[in-house]
């Protein structure tokens, strides 16, 4: 790979990814995964800064439809792993609000053995959106990020952190979007980082064009009494893959964890979650809801791990999926990993195609078969939906559902 910026260690993680094999499914953290497929290695990072937004200004136009424009706290526009702009209002400005490009910010990983991604992401990013709440600052907007993919064959390394302080809160909202028919990859992370009593509501909503490629990380950490919101709408992307590793870090801090996901033609869409559970009275929740259409996959991995100081945990994953088509698949396995038996804990997931009970009382009821399905699969993302941080993206996410239901429609 060639585009190398000067900056401390960036050489040495470029000659040793150099010495790694892309991953493979015959191990764990990969099994079911299509990696080897993707034409990753005959891809170079991006090699140049755009110059300008243009390459995202449709994207933005319509993000403006979604989340008016008069509603945020901040937009910023970021191409190809590139922060190209910061529109930041002035008056969350003289409140401690604080969005900036960070140059020298590096993307760390803390567990396990870093991959060949970890180490492309230490060389190549250009550096990270960093935005952060000071203490005590309650931001009641949304601060809308546009991480947009323009090239292709090129891969981009955008980074965004999070930070919030102590007894603050605010919510941000991640488009990842890429151009139409350009098979390039994204590696993005995203570490988000919650004070004590703090509140952090983040959304990513993933609208990639199918030829594109998604592998992304996110790390997570809250401190004692503090309260993460994450919500994930996956409807985009060739292949889309996001890691989760989420932190409960000080007694009494909770994470709640959501994911819909609607993949149709070959996508396929892969969630590896781990929930961390390192300090007593925590609590976290996880739901993850997809549909399978056609040809398409989803790959579902999650552990909770209750830590030896994790008493009083609670802790609960449920993986739900539909299957559209005989051609569909799904891989679904949570795991637990209990260190301290003081601690209420479950899991639960289900592969199955549409109900025939609820076709039979719909039927009953004069609703034809398709218009049936169509009504089973919208009420069946209307749960996590209506709990999706950054409540203003909701009723995109049903129109998003509609569309790919449209399609299928269309197809049949």
């Amino acid at each position: 790979m060639s585009g190398l910026n000067p900056r401390p260690g960036r050489v040495e993680a470029a000659q040793t990814a150099a010495t790694l094999d892309l991953p493979n499914t015959e191990t764990e953290e990969w099994r079911y995964s299509p990696v080897a497929k993707l034409s990753l290695a005959e891809m170079g990072p991006v090699a140049e800064k755009p110059r300008s937004a243009e390459a995202a200004a449709t994207v933005r136009a319509d993000v403006d439809a979604v989340i008016g424009s008069d509603g945020r706290a901040a937009t910023v526009v970021v191409v190809d792993g590139h922060v190209i702009d910061v529109d930041l209002d002035a008056g969350w400005l003289a409140k401690g609000l604080a969005v900036g490009f960070d140059d020298q910010r590096a993307w760390v990983p803390f567990d396990g053995l870093p991959t060949i991604f970890d180490y492309w992401h230490q060389a190549f990013s250009p550096g990270a959106l960093v935005i952060r709440a000071p203490r005590g600052v309650a931001v009641d907007r949304p601060v809308v990020v546009i991480n947009h993919h323009s090239r292709n064959g090129e891969i981009g390394f955008p980074h965004l952190v999070v930070d919030v302080g102590d007894n603050a809160e605010l919510q941000v909202l991640e488009w990842q979007s890429s151009a139409p028919g350009a098979a390039g990859a994204s590696i993005p992370v995203v570490e988000l980082e919650v004070g004590a009593a703090g509140r952090l509501s983040y959304s990513t909503v993933q609208v990639a064009d199918e030829a594109h490629t998604i592998i992304g990380r996110q790390r997570s950490s809250a401190a004692g009494q503090a309260t993460l919101n994450t919500g994930l709408a996956a409807f985009g992307a060739r292949y889309a893959r996001t890691r989760v590793d989420s932190r409960l870090l000080g007694r009494g801090g909770s994470a709640n964890m959501l994911a819909t996901y609607y993949g149709d033609g070959s996508q396929v869409h892969d969630f590896r979650i781990f929930q961390h559970h390192e300090a007593r009275d925590t609590r976290s929740d996880l739901l993850f809801k997809g549909a399978q259409d056609d040809a398409s996959g989803s790959i579902y991995t999650g552990l909770i791990h209750i830590h030896p100081d994790g008493a009083g945990t609670n802790a609960f994953q449920t993986n739900r999926n539909i299957k559209l088509s005989d051609d569909a698949w799904a891989w679904s396995v949570p795991n637990l990993e209990i260190e301290n038996n003081e601690v209420h804990c479950s899991h639960a997931s289900t592969v199955s195609p549409v109900d025939d009970d609820q076709r039979f009382y719909l039927g009953a009821r004069g609703v034809p078969p398709g218009r049936a399905d169509r009504l089973i699969v919208a009420g069946f993302f209307q749960e996590v939906i209506n709990r999706m941080p950054v409540a203003a993206v909701r009723p995109e996410l049903q129109r998003l559902i509609a569309a790919k239901l449209d399609r299928r429609e269309v197809h049949s």
